[in-house]
């Protein structure tokens, strides 16, 4: 008896650690929103310092990247960036040109040039 109250006790135990670990491991849906409308809001008021690239960017990079309409990485959502900037900048800009996923070939900027596209890339996953 004592041993079957043990192998009772023993599952319980497990299965308590287990929900613990997945529930610690998991961002609820509501934290997942609300942290999406408020890189939707400050990507909204983000623009490049240059006049030039500000202007492609919201020509072009802003209806996605700030929105929150579509899966893009928002712009200044910085956790959203690091995983593709640690691929690195050519592979990015290669990407950006050749199209990625959702995203189009040159990203809707048909005359931008390999540097326009890099400075796009790092003012969108580096500003603040």
């Amino acid at each position: 008896m004592e041993l079957l109250a043990l192998r009772w006790s023993f599952k319980l135990l497990s299965l308590l650690l287990v929900l613990n670990v997945i529930q610690g491991c998991s961002e609820s849906p509501k934290n997942n929103q609300e942290s999406r409308a408020f890189f939707t809001q400050r990507a909204l008021s983000l623009a490049p310092a240059d006049p030039e690239i500000a202007e492609i960017y919201t020509r072009t990079c802003h209806s996605c990247h700030s929105t929150g309409a579509s899966a893009a990485p928002l712009t200044g959502d910085l956790a959203s960036w690091k995983p593709r900037m640690e691929k690195g900048v050519d592979v990015l800009v290669e990407n950006a040109i050749n199209g990625f996923q959702g995203m189009p070939p040159l990203g809707l900027c048909f005359e931008c040039s390999p540097e326009q596209f890099e400075q796009l890339i790092v003012f969108m996953a580096t500003a603040e």
